[in-house]
């Protein structure tokens, strides 16, 4: 099980570092080897939550070596599927970075398995945490879109349209695929706060306790609900949507590593 997550580490550094280099020497293929490297560390990486999920006996998301891992996992099946849907030329130049080092937290951490706090033994674990590292996932692959988007804006405006410019995909398509990823992150995000609250009422007999964890997903989707607003009535597209993305997933990191490594409350269960 251990080598298994240390394989898929590799692989994903790996892809990290060919992606790198794509961005300044790109060719057919050393993308193919970035996705390869990529689809190997996936599947050795699939394997290992199996593995730690059998050894285990539930999903493996009951502390922070597990959540940090099944969220790089949610990452990098976004990924492909955005590859596969909409084939964005140096996508993983952007996202792999971000899975390499949410992996590498992961490393760090105490792995060892340790018996589930009952509050978790419920079906409504594999559902609520499901969704949520799914919504935050696609919050992920939307703040890589919006970086993306800065970049090639970039180069427009300074009229550099060097080899760079021309391998990423035009201003318009990285627009609608940001909107269509927040489109699906909001309410991915929105059915996890749901059953969340009814897991809490069933656990604890209350629907909301007003715990940091809580709280900080309900800043969070307030801000993505300001980022559809903003787009749909306002009309923030393009640069102003970008950096919002950004704005979303860092709320996104800070609920996730913030409020779960710096405060306190019934969540503490991840740590």
């Amino acid at each position: 099980m251990v080598i298994l997550f240390e394989l898929a580490l590799t692989f994903y550094f790996a892809a990290t570092v060919v992606g790198i280099v794509e961005l300044f020497r790109s060719s057919k293929a050393t993308e193919t080897f970035m996705l390869l490297l990529t689809g190997s560390g996936f599947i050795l990486h699939t394997l290992s939550i199996l593995s730690r999920s059998f050894e285990a006996g539930h999903l493996p998301v009951t502390n922070m070596h597990e959540a940090t891992s099944f969220f790089s996992w949610c990452i990098v099946l976004l990924f492909f599927y955005i590859e596969y849907r909409y084939r964005v030329g140096l996508l993983g130049s952007f996202i792999m970075p971000v899975v390499f080092l949410i992996m590498l937290s992961s490393s760090v951490l105490p792995r060892e398995i340790t018996p589930m706090n009952p509050i978790l033994r419920s079906y409504w674990l594999w559902v609520h945490t499901t969704l949520a590292f799914l919504g935050d996932a696609s919050f992920a692959m939307a703040a890589g879109i919006g970086l993306m988007y800065l970049v090639q804006e970039h180069f427009v405006k300074k009229k550099h349209l060097g080899s760079l410019f021309h391998r990423l995909p035009s201003l318009q398509m990285l627009d609608e695929i940001n909107y269509r990823l927040i489109s699906l992150g909001f309410p991915l995000l929105t059915l996890a706060i749901i059953t969340g609250a009814l897991w809490a009422e069933s656990a604890l007999g209350s629907y909301w306790r007003w715990d940091p964890k809580e709280v900080w997903s309900l800043i969070t989707w307030f801000i993505y609900v300001f980022v559809l607003h903003a787009r749909l009535r306002q009309g923030w597209r393009g640069r102003k949507a970008a950096i919002l993305s950004l704005v979303g997933f860092a709320a996104v990191l800070f609920t996730f590593f913030g409020v779960n490594l710096l405060l306190k409350g019934y969540h503490a269960f991840v740590k």
